[in-house]
């Protein structure tokens, strides 16, 4: 599937799942109505691409149903026929790392729709489930949000949460987390984590992003922090183009984390987009403003190695099976 293997991309958050779950009829492969479609990736060189299952609660509660309803839609109309392959376990992402061919995952953005049930929980991982962000922006069962202005942590059953993603492989996602609860995650788990789309709150003073504190603590890991193209996030004012971006690779870079950065797009989760940037086609051209001004190492680091080298190292091994 990977066209064009020279620029090699790993994209670790889109929205896609969401858009398909209410709209059946959505055609992953072209239709218009989404940002991230197959033959965008095919253009801009994506190989991986992550696909969060995130319930709004606009117009229904969160529910282990929908979760189950979202996982559907990736394997009938993204993982189908002539689509892309399921990514799922270690060994399957160090074959990925020599022998690129397009691949999707899944994540579970805000665990509310597990309902407080750690059974569900390894339900989500035994379909093929491997990322959790513990929230969205509001606090739920488990812990507060970013948003929520208490700042509070993990709750006891949160805390129950966490052990069980450390004894399965299921592994961690801190974006949209709240300080107090990334700080209690970096003490209590045992493994690294991830923050997938959040940039540098240096760079641009948005509550979702990261402190310098944070992007050292993910350093100092071996965590992943996916720099996304949200432009309210990338530049105070929103209004954004592909070269602001760069801002917070520098910064990143700046403080010793060149190693961790990777990119978590957050298509199909905004209605607006940076200049450049507005679809997974555009990386090929994002590519190249990256290799006209950093060294080429890097620069495959960023796009795909990065990413590629942290599923492949702490991503359960197929042997793993999860106990409760």
């Amino acid at each position: 599937m990977v066209r064009n293997r020279q620029r090699r991309v790993a994209d670790f958050h889109c929205d896609v799942l969401s858009k398909l779950q209410a709209s059946p009829d959505i055609d992953f492969r072209k239709d218009s109505r989404l940002d991230v479609t197959l033959d965008r990736m095919l253009a801009g060189g994506v190989e991986l691409q992550v696909f969060a299952i995130y319930l709004s609660t606009r117009r229904e509660k969160a529910s282990f149903e929908r979760i189950l309803g979202q996982i559907e839609s990736f394997r009938n109309q993204v993982a189908g026929s002539g689509g892309l392959q399921w990514l799922c376990w270690k060994e399957e992402a160090a074959e990925q790392i020599n022998t690129p061919t397009g691949r999707g995952m899944l994540s579970l953005e805000g665990v509310d729709g597990l309902e407080g049930n750690l059974f569900y929980a390894q339900l989500c991982f035994e379909l093929g489930v491997r990322f959790m962000g513990v929230t969205w922006n509001y606090a739920n069962w488990a812990a507060d949000g970013v948003l929520e202005q208490r700042n509070g942590g993990f709750t006891e059953q949160g805390r129950k949460l966490i052990d069980w993603c450390n004894e399965s492989g299921m592994l961690l996602d801190v974006s949209h987390l709240a300080p107090a609860g990334f700080w209690e995650l970096s003490e209590r788990s045992v493994r690294p984590f991830i923050a997938s789309h959040s940039n540098a709150a240096a760079v641009c003073g948005h509550p979702r992003n990261l402190s310098d504190q944070q992007i050292q603590a993910l350093i100092a890991m071996d965590g992943r922090i996916g720099v996304t193209f949200v432009p309210w996030f990338v530049r105070d004012g929103g209004e954004a183009k592909a070269e602001d971006v760069l801002r917070h690779i520098e910064h990143i870079c700046s403080l010793g984390g060149s190693g961790q950065i990777m990119f978590g797009s957050d298509f199909d989760g905004i209605d607006c987009w940076v200049e450049g940037l507005e679809h997974p086609g555009k990386y090929a051209e994002f590519a190249e403003l990256l290799l006209a001004r950093y060294p080429e190492d890097a620069v495959k680091g960023w796009l795909h190695g990065n990413a590629l080298s942290f599923l492949a190292k702490n991503l359960p091994s197929k042997t793993i099976q999860p106990q409760l």
